[in-house]
């Protein structure tokens, strides 16, 4: 049996329960081995046996429960890609805004002119764009949903705002029918409409988010090179990247993206590798070295035969580890949803029994009192104040965080973050600063005249296009007075430069470069115990034929980053450093740091799967990164903090945003999580409190006690004021300390 692994689209979820439905019905059908629904970007990874079942077979069981399946979407043009989603979130923004837009006037003359003249008849008007229009999906997957005996939050508006309708309907063209039984027949339509409304804004600020998650694969796409230079039959001819095969010879150039993935054949040159493995200090490449596709060529030309091609790159196996790990994140069904699944039958059964109740032994006229019973049941339950209870905690949340430097971009991170128990951070530009820097000038000969050297070498490294020389221009800016006339510059490809100032000559480089110049290094060997062994890089400097000086560059870490550690593991959280730097370096960084563990010379792939394998041992993972390198990671850690100065696909793989890059944000983060999801369960509680309390006495209990029936306005304003219950506890939020 030969299976098929692919990525279809899905249209039409609109919560995480619908997600949970389009994975139960595609897992049931013979021929396919298992589905896995990712709702952050509405795609559906589906291994199946296309000699058992096919798509059409697919589209149309998904198409049953209310949903669209796309199994023809593949192979789109990142422009395709974005325009479709640019699409799907106008319409979402439309809805919402048009909805609020015609509910406006149905909430000011209910709640100020309820007594003008066809008042009633104005506010059907406005109200049915809204019911029929804007909010009519609601009522359709409340429907689909009930054909599978099943009920969602859709379920709940569906019912909540169409009795409100119905029943405010009713009582615009048939209003003496209550009256001539004693019952004043108030309409409900601000009820309905406000409802919609705010759901409808709620699922656009959802879909917005979900738009920035996907965003980060989309920008890892337009990573790709569109095209290379191609040498075929002695010319060198420029061919799509589609175009490009394995074994064909590509010319690079300075400051070209390398197209594909390969070996050097011809030249040397420095490659910008930070992409891939998060370090600032580009690698030099010579002859058989590996060149990485979409990595950034530097300062020398070569030739290279292409060896991975399309998906085989590094790049394409990046896009789908960010894929496969948001994908593998079960989707987390939201508390409402889960309310809604129990709150919504036995909110039926009582209203159903209370109307039977009413009709066989109640007084008369019964079948009145039964359906104005079952109406008012119905209204009580209506979730404005559930629709309010996550949003509203989750703006105040956001908004305390955003002053504070930290974005959070989902509920399903506050939801996790009490349950951490284990910090990875990447080492380059989240400990360490991420850019290489002089830390010192180790003097090897006693000279009066240094600040005339430190002037020459500046003036050499100024000729000098070596990334390295880029550090020790800034360091010995300081330095440029007299501004000597550099000579007989010489760039040694791969190991440093030769220069003559006056009558001085120089020679500024690497180890290798020294030694092959017949100078004395090991005499002076005191001076760099270790040398090679630490995180520094070395650059010596040599005059006249003698060492003279040696200057260490490295990345610092940061100033807080061992204080933020510490806080970390005073709060009982082990932390790890993961990079992809060589072995001494995350030695000594750790050292410095005080991290808990560490592991050196990582690819993106082996961090993604170091998470993998922390989350087997049973332990919830948060992983702070800021690179390119770093989204699989993020993605798939139970939460991806990104930090703020990283790079946008970092930021829109994570769940939390630290805007300043200050590590010591991370327990704040944390706190805030845990406030505003203990915020979000105090509002499910007010959001329900009421209904507990007054549904009972909707359905007439204390009727047979003291004669009391709930009018239904009374219904509709025990709703509101857990509405406004709710969005006062929210606003205690912003007293909170973090």
């Amino acid at each position: 049996m030969s299976l098929i692994k692919e990525t279809y689209e899905v249209e039409g979820m609109s919560c995480a329960s619908c997600a949970g439905s389009v994975e139960s019905m595609l897992s049931s059908l013979n021929g396919i081995k298992s589905a896995q629904v990712n709702y952050a970007n509405s795609s559906v990874i589906v291994v199946f046996d296309d000699k058992k079942i096919s798509h059409q077979e697919m589209e149309k069981s998904i198409d049953e429960i209310g949903y669209k399946l796309n199994t023809n979407q593949k192979n789109k043009d990142i422009s395709e890609i974005e325009e479709l989603e640019k699409t799907r979130l106008s319409k979402a923004k439309q809805k919402a805004i048009y909805s609020i837009v015609f509910t406006i006037p149905v909430f000011i003359i209910s709640m100020f002119y309820h007594h003008m003249p066809h008042g009633n008849w104005i506010m059907l008007a406005f109200s049915m764009p809204v019911i029929f229009l804007f909010g009519r999906n609601f009522y359709i997957i409340a429907l689909k949903q009930a054909k599978h005996l099943s009920a969602n939050m859709d379920t709940l508006v569906a019912l909540g705002t169409g009795s409100a309708f119905i029943i405010s309907l009713f009582n615009t063209f048939f209003p003496s029918y209550l009256n001539s039984r004693g019952i004043q027949p108030h309409v409900y339509y601000e009820a309905a409409t406000v409802i919609i409304s705010l759901i409808l804004l709620g699922k656009y600020l959802e879909e917005k988010a979900k738009s920035k998650t996907s965003g980060s694969i989309r920008k890892l796409m337009g990573l790709k090179v569109k095209a290379a230079t191609v040498v075929r039959e002695g010319k060198e001819i420029t061919l799509s990247i589609d175009d490009v095969v394995l074994g064909d010879i590509i010319v690079i150039r300075p400051g070209e993206k390398i197209p594909v993935d390969g070996r050097i054949i011809d030249g040397f040159t420095a490659v910008d590798e930070s992409m891939i493995t998060g370090e600032p200090i580009p690698v030099e490449k010579a002859v058989n070295d590996k060149v990485i596709g979409s990595t950034i060529n530097k300062n020398g030309s070569f030739k290279m035969i292409a060896e991975k091609v399309g998906k085989d790159t590094l790049l394409s196996q990046i896009i789908e580890l960010v894929k496969n790990a948001q994908g593998s994140k079960a989707p987390v069904q939201k508390l409402a949803d889960k309310i809604a699944s129990v709150f919504v039958p036995v909110v039926l059964l009582i209203a159903s029994l209370s109307a039977f109740a009413w009709y066989f032994i109640g007084p008369e006229p019964s079948s009145t009192h039964a359906f104005v019973t079952f109406i008012t049941v119905l209204i009580i339950a209506c979730p404005c104040a559930l629709g309010l209870a996550t949003p509203t905690a989750l703006m105040v949340g956001i908004g305390k965080g955003a002053e504070n430097g930290i974005l959070i971009k989902n509920a399903e991170s506050l939801e996790k973050a009490r349950q951490i128990n284990v910090i990875v951070i990447d080492k380059t530009g989240t400990i360490t600063k991420g850019k290489p820097e002089v830390t010192e000038i180790i003097w090897l000969k006693s000279k009066t005249e240094q600040r005339t050297i430190l002037e020459e070498i500046l003036a050499i490294e100024k000729k000098s296009e070596h990334p390295l020389a880029e550090s020790i221009v800034n360091y010995l800016k300081d330095y440029s007075i007299t501004n000597p006339r550099v000579t007989e510059f010489e760039s040694k490809t791969g190991r440093g430069v030769t220069a003559k100032i006056n009558d001085a000559s120089y020679i500024i480089g690497n180890y290798k470069l020294i030694t092959d110049s017949g100078i004395e290094i090991e005499k002076e060997q005191s001076y760099f115990t270790g040398f090679g062994l630490t995180a520094q890089t070395h650059v010596f400097v040599a005059r006249n034929n003698n060492l003279i000086a040696l200057i260490l560059i490295s990345d610092q870490i940061k100033s807080n980053s061992k204080k933020a550690i510490q806080e970390l593991q005073q709060m009982n959280l082990k932390v790890h450093m993961l990079t992809g730097d060589n072995a001494a370096t995350a030695e000594a960084i750790s050292k410095e740091s005080g991290v808990d563990f560490y592991q050196a010379e990582l690819l993106p792939g082996d961090k993604l799967n170091y998470i993998k394998n922390l989350q087997k041992q049973g332990l919830k993972v948060a992983m702070v990164g800021d690179g390119i390198n770093d989204s699989p990671a993020l993605a798939q850690a139970d939460i991806g903090m990104a930090m703020g100065q990283g790079t946008d696909i970092a930021i829109e793989s994570a769940d939390i945003t630290l805007v300043k890059g200050d590590l010591e944000k991370i327990t704040s983060a944390i706190k805030l999580s845990v406030l505003t999801l203990k915020t979000i369960k105090q509002n499910l509680f007010w959001a329900f409190i009421y209904n507990i309390i007054t549904i009972p006495i909707a359905a007439g209990i204390l009727y047979p006690v003291n004669g009391f029936l709930l009018n239904p306005m009374i219904a509709g304003g025990a709703m509101a004021f857990s509405s406004v219950s709710v969005v006062l506890n929210s606003l205690r939020l912003k007293r909170k300390s973090i």
